[in-house]
Protein backbone atom coordinates (compact mmCIF):
# COMPACT_ATOMS: atom_id res chain seq x y z
CA UNK A 1 0.00 0.00 0.00
CA UNK A 2 2.90 2.36 0.77
CA UNK A 3 4.41 2.32 -2.73
CA UNK A 4 1.23 3.16 -4.67
CA UNK A 5 0.54 6.07 -2.31
CA UNK A 6 4.13 7.29 -2.67
CA UNK A 7 3.90 7.06 -6.46
CA UNK A 8 0.64 9.03 -6.47
CA UNK A 9 2.15 11.73 -4.25
CA UNK A 10 5.24 12.05 -6.44
CA UNK A 11 3.02 12.13 -9.52
CA UNK A 12 1.04 15.01 -8.04
CA UNK A 13 4.21 16.96 -7.21
CA UNK A 14 5.56 16.41 -10.74
CA UNK A 15 2.27 17.58 -12.20
CA UNK A 16 2.38 20.69 -10.01
CA UNK A 17 5.29 22.07 -12.05
CA UNK A 18 3.44 24.73 -14.08
CA UNK A 19 5.63 25.04 -17.14
CA UNK A 20 3.57 27.90 -18.59
CA UNK A 21 4.68 30.04 -15.66
CA UNK A 22 8.20 28.60 -15.47
CA UNK A 23 8.94 29.00 -19.19
CA UNK A 24 7.46 32.50 -19.24
CA UNK A 25 9.71 33.55 -16.36
CA UNK A 26 12.80 32.04 -17.95
CA UNK A 27 12.08 33.72 -21.30
CA UNK A 28 11.19 37.08 -19.76
CA UNK A 29 7.52 36.99 -20.77
CA UNK A 30 4.50 38.19 -18.85
CA UNK A 31 2.97 35.79 -16.35
CA UNK A 32 0.25 33.90 -18.31
CA UNK A 33 -2.00 34.19 -15.27
CA UNK A 34 -2.23 37.95 -15.81
CA UNK A 35 -3.54 38.20 -19.39
CA UNK A 36 -5.88 36.58 -21.88
CA UNK A 37 -7.82 33.74 -20.29
CA UNK A 38 -5.45 33.90 -17.28
CA UNK A 39 -5.00 30.18 -17.77
CA UNK A 40 -1.39 28.95 -17.31
CA UNK A 41 -1.30 26.75 -20.37
CA UNK A 42 0.24 26.61 -23.83
CA UNK A 43 -2.75 28.24 -25.56
CA UNK A 44 -2.59 31.29 -23.35
CA UNK A 45 1.21 31.50 -23.59
CA UNK A 46 0.72 31.64 -27.36
CA UNK A 47 -1.19 34.88 -26.83
CA UNK A 48 2.12 36.43 -25.77
CA UNK A 49 3.18 36.14 -29.41
CA UNK A 50 6.06 33.82 -28.56
CA UNK A 51 5.41 30.57 -30.42
CA UNK A 52 8.58 28.92 -29.13
CA UNK A 53 7.49 29.46 -25.52
CA UNK A 54 4.03 28.07 -26.27
CA UNK A 55 5.45 25.01 -28.04
CA UNK A 56 7.88 24.33 -25.20
CA UNK A 57 5.09 24.70 -22.65
CA UNK A 58 2.91 22.25 -24.58
CA UNK A 59 5.74 19.73 -24.87
CA UNK A 60 6.75 19.87 -21.21
CA UNK A 61 3.18 19.79 -19.91
CA UNK A 62 2.55 16.64 -21.94
CA UNK A 63 5.93 15.18 -20.97
CA UNK A 64 5.29 15.46 -17.24
CA UNK A 65 2.05 13.48 -17.58
CA UNK A 66 3.82 10.80 -19.60
CA UNK A 67 6.81 10.75 -17.25
CA UNK A 68 4.65 10.31 -14.14
CA UNK A 69 3.10 7.18 -15.61
CA UNK A 70 6.39 5.79 -16.88
CA UNK A 71 8.24 6.40 -13.61
CA UNK A 72 5.51 4.47 -11.80
CA UNK A 73 6.14 1.66 -14.28
CA UNK A 74 9.95 1.75 -14.33
CA UNK A 75 10.50 2.22 -10.60
CA UNK A 76 7.35 0.72 -9.17
CA UNK A 77 7.00 -2.58 -10.99
CA UNK A 78 9.50 -4.36 -8.69
CA UNK A 79 7.26 -3.27 -5.78
CA UNK A 80 4.05 -4.53 -7.30
CA UNK A 81 2.83 -1.39 -9.09
CA UNK A 82 0.85 -2.38 -12.16
CA UNK A 83 -1.32 -0.71 -14.79
CA UNK A 84 -3.93 0.51 -12.30
CA UNK A 85 -1.36 2.22 -10.10
CA UNK A 86 0.31 3.73 -13.16
CA UNK A 87 -3.02 5.22 -14.27
CA UNK A 88 -3.75 6.64 -10.81
CA UNK A 89 -0.26 8.16 -10.72
CA UNK A 90 -1.00 9.78 -14.08
CA UNK A 91 -4.30 11.07 -12.72
CA UNK A 92 -2.40 12.56 -9.78
CA UNK A 93 -0.06 14.37 -12.19
CA UNK A 94 -3.09 15.71 -14.06
CA UNK A 95 -4.66 16.94 -10.81
CA UNK A 96 -1.31 18.51 -9.92
CA UNK A 97 -1.36 20.46 -13.19
CA UNK A 98 -4.91 21.67 -12.60
CA UNK A 99 -4.37 22.42 -8.90
CA UNK A 100 -0.58 22.87 -8.44
CA UNK A 101 0.62 23.07 -4.87
CA UNK A 102 3.62 25.17 -5.95
CA UNK A 103 1.44 27.86 -7.56
CA UNK A 104 -1.34 28.38 -5.02
CA UNK A 105 -3.50 25.71 -6.66
CA UNK A 106 -4.16 27.93 -9.70
CA UNK A 107 -3.31 25.73 -12.67
CA UNK A 108 -4.18 25.10 -16.28
CA UNK A 109 -6.98 23.12 -17.88
CA UNK A 110 -4.85 20.02 -18.29
CA UNK A 111 -5.35 19.07 -21.94
CA UNK A 112 -1.65 18.54 -22.74
CA UNK A 113 -0.94 16.78 -19.45
CA UNK A 114 -3.93 14.48 -19.96
CA UNK A 115 -2.59 13.58 -23.40
CA UNK A 116 0.79 12.73 -21.89
CA UNK A 117 -0.90 10.50 -19.32
CA UNK A 118 -2.84 8.68 -22.04
CA UNK A 119 0.32 8.12 -24.07
CA UNK A 120 1.98 6.66 -20.99
CA UNK A 121 -0.92 4.32 -20.23
CA UNK A 122 -1.27 3.16 -23.82
CA UNK A 123 0.35 4.86 -26.83
CA UNK A 124 -2.50 3.85 -29.14
CA UNK A 125 -5.03 5.30 -26.73
CA UNK A 126 -3.09 8.56 -26.64
CA UNK A 127 -2.72 8.70 -30.41
CA UNK A 128 -6.43 8.01 -30.99
CA UNK A 129 -7.37 10.79 -28.57
CA UNK A 130 -4.87 13.20 -30.14
CA UNK A 131 -6.26 12.37 -33.59
CA UNK A 132 -9.75 13.18 -32.33
CA UNK A 133 -8.56 16.57 -31.08
CA UNK A 134 -6.88 17.33 -34.41
CA UNK A 135 -9.88 16.28 -36.48
CA UNK A 136 -12.40 18.34 -34.49
CA UNK A 137 -10.06 21.34 -34.35
CA UNK A 138 -9.53 21.15 -38.12
CA UNK A 139 -13.23 20.83 -38.88
CA UNK A 140 -14.64 23.42 -36.48
CA UNK A 141 -11.64 25.63 -35.55
CA UNK A 142 -12.47 25.56 -31.85
CA UNK A 143 -9.67 24.39 -29.56
CA UNK A 144 -12.06 24.03 -26.62
CA UNK A 145 -14.54 21.94 -28.60
CA UNK A 146 -11.70 19.70 -29.74
CA UNK A 147 -10.54 19.26 -26.14
CA UNK A 148 -14.05 18.50 -24.89
CA UNK A 149 -14.66 15.93 -27.63
CA UNK A 150 -11.30 14.25 -27.02
CA UNK A 151 -11.97 14.17 -23.26
CA UNK A 152 -15.30 12.41 -23.79
CA UNK A 153 -13.87 9.94 -26.30
CA UNK A 154 -10.81 8.85 -24.29
CA UNK A 155 -12.71 6.50 -21.91
CA UNK A 156 -14.72 5.19 -24.87
CA UNK A 157 -11.54 4.39 -26.79
CA UNK A 158 -10.18 2.55 -23.76
CA UNK A 159 -13.35 0.46 -23.43
CA UNK A 160 -13.30 -0.35 -27.14
CA UNK A 161 -9.62 -1.28 -27.11
CA UNK A 162 -9.59 -3.29 -23.90
CA UNK A 163 -13.03 -4.74 -24.53
CA UNK A 164 -11.57 -6.69 -27.41
CA UNK A 165 -9.31 -8.39 -24.88
CA UNK A 166 -12.30 -8.99 -22.57
CA UNK A 167 -10.71 -7.12 -19.66
CA UNK A 168 -11.17 -3.54 -18.49
CA UNK A 169 -9.01 -2.43 -15.55
CA UNK A 170 -11.34 -0.58 -13.13
CA UNK A 171 -8.54 1.68 -11.84
CA UNK A 172 -7.58 2.73 -15.35
CA UNK A 173 -11.23 3.39 -16.17
CA UNK A 174 -11.57 5.42 -12.97
CA UNK A 175 -8.51 7.51 -13.83
CA UNK A 176 -9.67 8.18 -17.39
CA UNK A 177 -13.21 9.03 -16.30
CA UNK A 178 -11.97 11.37 -13.55
CA UNK A 179 -9.72 13.21 -16.03
CA UNK A 180 -12.62 13.56 -18.45
CA UNK A 181 -14.92 14.98 -15.77
CA UNK A 182 -12.25 17.44 -14.60
CA UNK A 183 -11.54 18.53 -18.17
CA UNK A 184 -15.25 19.21 -18.70
CA UNK A 185 -15.39 21.14 -15.43
CA UNK A 186 -12.33 23.22 -16.30
CA UNK A 187 -13.90 24.09 -19.66
CA UNK A 188 -17.21 25.21 -18.16
CA UNK A 189 -16.73 28.80 -19.34
CA UNK A 190 -15.78 27.59 -22.82
CA UNK A 191 -18.92 25.44 -22.93
CA UNK A 192 -20.99 28.53 -22.12
CA UNK A 193 -19.30 30.57 -24.86
CA UNK A 194 -19.73 27.74 -27.36
CA UNK A 195 -23.44 27.64 -26.54
CA UNK A 196 -23.71 31.42 -27.02
CA UNK A 197 -21.60 31.40 -30.18
CA UNK A 198 -18.99 33.73 -28.68
CA UNK A 199 -16.07 31.30 -28.35
CA UNK A 200 -12.91 32.41 -30.17
CA UNK A 201 -11.89 30.35 -33.17
CA UNK A 202 -8.39 29.08 -33.73
CA UNK A 203 -6.25 31.23 -36.02
CA UNK A 204 -7.78 34.51 -34.96
CA UNK A 205 -5.07 37.00 -34.01
CA UNK A 206 -4.79 37.99 -30.37
CA UNK A 207 -3.65 41.27 -28.92
CA UNK A 208 -0.30 40.94 -27.19
CA UNK A 209 -0.46 41.51 -23.42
Amino acid sequence: MFYPVLAILLGYLLGSLSFAVIISRIMGLSDPRTYGSKNPGATNVLRSGNRAAAALTLLLDAAKGWLAVMLADWLGRPYGLQEGSMALTGLAAFVGHVYPVFFRFAGGKGVATALGVLLGINPLLGLATAATWLLVAWLFRYSSLAALTAALMAPAYYVLGEGLAWYINPRVMLALSAMSVLLLYRHAENIGRLARGTESRMGRKKTKP
